[in-house]
């Protein structure tokens, strides 16, 4: 039995050796290539590539290799859903019992790592950041402790894109990636943790001492202040339920006649709901989001629903003893 590879042959033969070669393993698959082309043709193929995953690893690394090398023939909006498929094929093979196979399945991690490169690309190119960020996580999230130093290139622009995204305001779920926490030491990675968690004045405190290296990943530091100013408001606000204009002037370093003005840019990113009190020269807050979510907010969310669950069974007690009995 023929084992597909790379040949110069066309695609559609390629995807119709494939279909032969896992159909002849016991795969349910039609031998004939669908009508709605190579897209369809691959989405079956990876779904039937299951069944050749037990077989001589030699074999299965040629079967992924060739599925693998159509994958990067597909337009990059394509590519992603087949991509995630054919992962979570070889993710869930991968926690069997063949650690010989799991040696040689690197250079299928590598093809994986360059497909979603190129599928952020071109999200990037799309302007569709939310989407390529997305990915670009994804990427970083694939690799492991071994190989994480081969991805500080990405993780280096992962962090400066999110930075840079008028819209994103969460950070902490980067530092949690293989390949940023190998960054740490690095300004880099200085400078996020000041996005994560830290107040404005550490930010201010980092660019003066750093001002050529803010400038050198092409970021604006008064766009980096507005951004560092909401977030230190977001963190006021979890702590505080009220917080004085004298506070917000002294944290956020703005004039008396600029609160108003930045409070209502602030509830317009959603991140904060508030309302101003100018009679007592203070801002009422209702809620805030957490800039980091670990062991201490979980707490206070069970603690919160917990109390919530308290209260609905006292309601429905009370419900229950003013209602005439049946």
């Amino acid at each position: 039995m023929s084992v597909p590879a790379f040949i110069d042959i066309t695609e559609e033969d390629q995807a119709s050796e494939l279909r032969a070669y896992l159909k002849a393993k016991g795969a349910e698959i039609s031998e004939e290539n669908s009508e709605g082309g190579l897209h369809l043709d691959l989405a079956q193929i990876i779904e039937a590539s299951d069944v050749c995953l037990k077989d001589d690893d030699k074999e299965v690394e040629s079967v992924m290799n060739s599925i693998v090398s159509l994958l990067l023939i597909l337009e990059a909006e394509k590519q992603e859903t087949l991509i995630e498929n054919l992962c979570e094929k070889l993710v869930k093979f991968r926690e069997g019992e063949r650690p010989s196979l799991r040696m040689q399945l690197p250079p299928l991690a590598k093809k994986k790592h360059t497909l979603l490169r190129l599928v952020y690309e071109a999200l990037v190119d799309c302007k569709k950041s939310e989407a390529a960020a997305k990915v670009m996580v994804e990427l970083l999230g694939s690799y492991t402790e071994d190989n994480a130093s081969q991805a500080r290139v990405d993780a280096h622009r992962c962090i400066v894109r999110a930075l840079k995204d008028p819209n994103t305001f969460l950070f902490d779920h980067l530092l949690a990636l293989k390949p940023v926490r190998f960054l740490e030491g690095e300004l880099i990675h200085d400078l996020l943790t000041i996005f994560v968690s830290a107040k404005l004045a550490a930010y201010v405190k980092f660019y003066q001492s750093n001002k050529d290296f803010i400038d050198s990943l092409g970021l604006n530091h008064e766009q980096n202040m507005a951004k560092m100013r909401l977030l230190t408001f977001m963190g006021m606000a979890v702590e505080f339920k009220e917080i004085s204009f004298d506070t917000m002037q002294q944290e956020l370093q703005i004039e008396a006649d600029e609160v108003e003005a930045f409070v209502i840019d602030a509830v317009r990113t959603k991140m904060v709901y508030c309302k101003i009190d100018q009679t007592q020269r203070k801002v009422v807050v209702s809620h805030s989001t957490h800039r980091t979510f670990g062991k201490q907010q979980w707490q206070q969310l069970y603690d919160s629903l917990s109390s919530w669950k308290g209260s609905l069974a006292t309601v429905k007690t009370s419900l229950q003893t003013l209602s005439p009995s049946a």
